[in-house]
């Protein structure tokens, strides 16, 4: 597939049920894509180096990378009632955190980001010290002692329990709370050096291929579930229920508002480099993209 688009994203069945149809070329005129599958932590590096035309990133990490690449409109993950967890094995108040030694999915994480916006406020002191985990290892590690706690994302929120854990602090509904807003998650990039009509056509097929998942869902069901990591099937059907939603089709005006919140938070805090004002702008403009090489 020379001609093939180099497309990344996680073997979570949110992505591969979202990206079934135009990773097995069913879209009529959908640019064709040589697919890799990585953990988020992979695909954030990716992205900050500038190695894939198409990227599953976090939200967390695109002050870093939105000069050479242009966020989507659809595709991604946001929603409501999704947020992260903050896991322990024992019953502690936040405050118990404090000099512990926390697990995380990616440094450049949205997870992450909003923990520290959470920890800012509630740990007094701030945590000990973070390590980057895979996210199917963060659950093990705090079951087995190795870490204090752990930040989990994605199925863990359905299965936690079976590892005997505790939910400490759920970072989503502090998020809600807070602003009202859904909470931001992952989000769908492509270089701008591509230009203008590719990014349209690539945004297009993104919402072709969740609108044809809707239509027949049991299509992706074998491709969802060879990739979900010897997820239980039940749960597979779970978190395509909670993170594919209407925002995956386009994130509109309150999808904007939660990434713009997001990040102009972050960056109030110091946390992330502030935006510009038009990088979120949908698409690119591809005469910037050029000077900024």
């Amino acid at each position: 597939m020379t001609d093939a688009l180099r497309m990344a994203y996680s073997p979570c069945p949110n992505d591969t049920f979202t990206f079934h149809a135009w990773a097995h070329g069913e879209l009529p005129g959908a640019p064709a894509l040589d697919v890799t599958f990585a953990d988020i932590d992979v695909t954030n590096g990716m992205a900050e180096r500038g190695d894939g035309d198409v990227l599953k990133v976090s939200y967390a990490v695109l002050p870093w990378v939105l000069r050479e690449y242009a966020l989507l409109p659809c595709g991604g993950a946001l929603g409501r009632g999704c947020g992260p967890l903050v896991l322990t094995r024992d019953d502690r108040p936040a405050a118990g955190l404090a000099g512990a030694t926390v697990a995380v999915p990616s440094e450049r994480s949205t997870a992450y980001l909003l923990f520290r916006l959470w920890a800012a406020a509630e740990v007094p002191g701030g945590v000990g010290r973070i390590v980057v985990l895979p996210f199917h290892e963060i659950m093990p590690a705090v079951r087995d002692g190795r870490v204090d706690a752990g930040l989990v994302i994605h199925e863990a929120r359905f299965t936690y329990r079976g590892y005997d854990l505790t939910c400490l602090a759920d970072m989503g509904e502090h998020w809600e709370r807070a602003t009202g807003l859904p909470i931001p998650l992952g989000a769908i990039i492509a270089k701008r050096s591509l230009g203008e009509q590719t990014l349209r056509q690539l945004a297009e097929s993104a919402r072709q291929s969740v609108r044809a998942a809707w239509k027949d869902p049991a299509a992706s069901r074998n491709y969802v579930l060879a990739h979900a990591q010897e997820m239980d099937e039940s749960v597979a059907d779970q978190h395509i229920g909670l993170y594919v939603n209407e925002f995956t089709e386009d994130l509109g005006e309150a999808g904007y508002a939660a990434v713009r919140g997001l990040l102009d938070r972050a960056a109030a805090e110091g946390l992330v480099p502030p935006l510009d004002p038009d990088a979120l702008d949908f698409p690119a403009d591809s005469a910037r993209a050029a000077t900024s090489a």
